[in-house]
């Protein structure tokens, strides 16, 4: 934001942001790349900023390495109080929590010149483009994620007049061992009176309200929109996504912008699959079955919305359905889990919207620990290989339920008890690793999947098994060995946890979507 560039600066800031990571918006004059051909040229022309950051770093920074802050459980954090004129250009975290799914219990908050309603309020993994509470890599533009999803990077200018204030709040019943932060900004003598205030706001529907369209923004002043990430957890096998999008600009009788389906809305077609690019991607997607999680995200970088008035985002929760008796529709309402965050900028004070809800309602569902591996070792039953506990990082207490056969006839039985019934998605945590074999997994005797172990190198990983209803009472659980990969050294199995993820809503008794739907169509003569 330049003040000898009015033109360029004042653009919007979605495109301001393209350009600044192109190098365009570092030049001091609209004709300094076409004299040199050189992106980068602006990088030579002094700024007229102070380069400034606040961080978790040790406050005793010469002598310590204390360069993170624990977060109690119901704490908040206070990550920076800056003052302005300024613009935070990049903000970054790492952190060590262990509630699983931490990153949708985090909640940060950034308020703008004394606001006392954030403008910026969202779980910190929603907010850096993965839902559910899920770590996971991928590059955009705006946001790029690293370190298996742990280190997480966003680069939307945000700028302020007076000051901004960052925190986030721990809204798990965990402690956050350790938050680390950068916050980096540019420190101004002044900012062009038309400086949008960036925007960034969650919400869900849990599931998704019948006879009318998920809501992603409802939005009064004046500003441009910027970009969606949609997630959803799917109450139902089958493809959710033929929902349309709609823009409704300045209270339009109808929606300026209309979009075709789901997936084209965020840049795909024929359904979507994990990928990820500089404007759009799908860096989450489990699939198409019930219980499959996705998280999808479009932003407006060279196509930003503007409004001089208002703003209603939606999108429909339509798609195919496949019903108990067999029949097969394409087309029809779902109750699906959806999240959302939207982003924006805008110049008035925003309108207030709900509070957010708390943190442990913002999970799709509840995974329990039925079973830890390592502690069954004494009570289980085996072939004739050795069973042991075996010491190894990354695991419940560094430790797991290590089988070692030596041939493709090894099979462990671990009972296990329930002090009541559990109707849910079971899974398993085993360990994959070069020497691993090929397994069977059995529950109460039923086949539930077979998995393959090996691994070039040593990963923890989930497996689902399916949805069982285990009866209160005694349970086993049976992995026999069916052979092991061309390229693995061994038939060893590593088995670290057994969860269930019971869904936090369920259908009523006798629930049918095409009842519901069918009820909610307007009468035809």
């Amino acid at each position: 934001m330049q003040h000898h560039r009015p033109t360029t600066a004042r653009a919007s800031a979605g495109l301001a942001l393209a350009l600044l990571l192109s190098g365009e918006a570092l030049l001091p004059r609209a004709d300094a790349q076409s004299l040199t051909g050189n992106p980068l040229s602006g990088l030579a022309q002094l700024k007229p900023f102070e380069a400034r950051r606040a961080s978790s770093s040790d406050p005793n920074w010469k002598d310590g390495n204390g360069d993170a802050r624990p977060i109690p459980p119901g704490g908040t954090l206070t990550l920076a109080e800056l003052e302005g004129p300024g613009v935070i250009t990049h903000i970054w975290f790492t952190i060590a929590h262990d509630a699983p799914f931490y990153s949708r219990l985090l909640t940060l908050r950034v308020y703008w010149d004394g606001e006392s309603h954030p403008s910026v309020e969202a779980p910190i993994g929603d907010f850096f483009g993965i839902g559910h509470g899920v770590d996971r890599p991928f590059l955009s533009l705006p946001i790029r994620v690293t370190s298996d999803g742990r280190a997480r990077n966003c680069y939307w200018p945000m700028p302020f007049h007076k000051s901004a204030r960052l925190t986030v709040s721990n809204e798990s019943t965990q402690r956050c061992h350790a938050f680390y932060y950068y916050v980096d900004w540019q420190k101004h003598t002044a900012l062009p009176d038309d400086s949008a205030y960036f925007h960034a706001m969650y919400r869900q529907e849990h599931p998704c309200q019948m006879g009318r369209n998920y809501l992603l923004a409802d939005l009064a002043g004046r500003g441009h929109y910027v970009g969606t990430i949609q997630s959803v957890y799917h109450m139902s096998s089958g493809w959710y996504g033929e929902g349309d999008d709609f823009f409704t600009i300045d209270g339009a009788a109808e929606p300026q912008l209309r979009g075709t389906g789901t997936e084209d809305y965020f840049c795909d077609a024929w359904g979507f699959r994990q990928q990820d690019g500089l404007f759009y991607g799908t860096p989450l997607w489990e699939g198409y079955g019930a219980g499959d999680r996705s998280t999808a995200y479009r932003f407006h970088l060279v196509d930003p919305v503007p409004f001089t008035r208002s703003l209603r985002v939606e999108i429909e929760h339509k798609g195919g359905q496949v019903f108990p008796d067999g029949k097969v529709t394409g087309y029809i309402e779902r109750d699906d889990l959806m999240s959302s965050v939207a982003f924006w900028y805008q110049i008035e004070p925003h309108r207030p919207w709900a509070a957010l809800p708390p943190g442990p309602e913002r999970l799709p569902f509840r995974e329990e620990t039925l079973l830890v591996g390592w502690k069954a070792v004494p009570q289980a039953r085996h072939s004739e290989h050795p069973l042991q506990v075996q010491d190894i990082g990354g695991l419940t207490d560094n430790q797991q339920l290590w089988f070692t056969p030596g041939d493709d006839k090894g099979w462990v039985e671990i009972p296990f008890t329930l002090e009541k019934e559990v109707n849910a998605t079971l899974s398993v945590r085993m360990l994959h690793a070069p020497d691993y074999g090929r397994y069977r997994v059995r529950v109460d005797g039923r086949e539930a999947a077979t998995l393959d172990l090996h691994h070039p190198s040593i990963t923890p990983t989930p497996h689902r098994i399916g949805t069982h209803r285990l009866a209160a009472g005694p349970h086993v659980l049976r992995f026999e060995c069916v052979g092991k990969a061309a390229a693995s050294t061994g038939f060893f199995l590593g088995f670290d946890t057994l969860s269930a993820r019971i869904q936090a809503y369920n259908r009523p008794e006798g629930f049918d979507l095409r009842r519901v739907q069918g009820a909610l169509a307007p009468a035809t003569e």
